[in-house]
C-alpha cells in the first residue's frame, strides 16, 4: 500500500484526478486545518470558516475529472478558499451598497462579473479599514497612498518628524496586513 503522506502535492493532485480517493484523503488531511486557520483569520467566525473550507473540498470532489492544476496545489487551495471567503462577504451585503448606488453595471452573463464584484469587495473592505485608523495615522497613510507624497513631504506638511511619519506608516501597513491578510494587502499596494 502506498504511503500517501510521502507524496508531493503535484503527485497527489495527479492521483486524485485519476480517481484515487486515498490521494484526496491525504490532500484533505494535509490542508484542512491550514485552510481553516486561514479562513478563520479572515472571517473571525468558526462556522463560516469551516463552511468555506468544506465548500472548497466539496467542489474539488465534484469536479475531480475536470480539475486542472496550473499552479501549486497549496496556492490553488488557498485561492479557492479566499474566493469562498469573498462569497461570504458578498452574502453579508458588502457589495449590495455598490449595486444599490448604481456605481457600476453588472452583466450577469459576463465572465468579468465575478472579478468586478470581488474587486469591489476588496476596495470596500480596504476603505473601511483605513477609515477606522486613528486620525493622524489615517491622514499620514492617505497622504502616502492616495496623494503619493514622500515621507519628507508628509513630515513637512504636517509639521512632524520623518521618523514619526515612518513609524505611523509601518503601523498602518501592519494593521492592514493583519486585518485584510497579506495577499489582499499586497494586491492593494500593487494596484494603488
Amino acid at each position: 500500500m502506498l504511503d500517501y503522506s510521502k507524496h508531493i502535492d503535484s503527485d497527489l493532485a495527479r492521483l486524485f484526478r485519476s480517481g484515487d480517493d486515498l490521494a484526496f484523503k491525504e490532500i484533505y488531511i494535509r490542508y484542512d486545518k491550514l485552510l481553516f486557520l486561514y479562513a478563520f483569520n479572515k472571517l473571525h467566525n468558526e462556522e463560516e470558516a469551516k463552511d468555506a473550507v468544506q465548500d472548497v473540498f466539496l467542489w474539488l470532489l465534484k469536479n475531480r475529472h475536470s480539475f486542472i492544476l496550473k499552479t501549486t496545489l497549496s496556492g490553488y487551495l488557498y485561492k479557492s478558499t479566499l474566493n469562498k471567503i469573498f462569497d461570504i462577504f458578498r452574502h453579508k451585503d458588502i457589495v449590495k451598497k455598490y449595486i444599490d448606488a448604481g456605481d457600476y453595471y453588472i452583466d450577469v452573463d459576463s465572465e468579468e462579473t465575478d472579478y468586478l464584484i470581488r474587486e469591489k469587495d476588496i476596495a470596500l473592505r480596504i476603505e473601511q479599514e483605513i477609515s477606522s485608523m486613528p486620525p493622524r495615522m489615517k491622514k499620514i497613510y492617505e497622504l502616502k497612498r492616495k496623494h503619493f507624497l514622500s515621507t519628507k513631504e508628509i513630515a513637512m506638511q504636517l509639521n512632524i518628524s520623518e521618523n514619526t511619519v515612518s513609524n505611523q506608516l509601518k503601523k498602518a501597513s501592519k494593521n492592514l496586513k493583519n486585518k485584510l491578510g497579506v495577499v489582499i494587502y499586497v494586491l492593494y499596494i500593487l494596484n494603488s
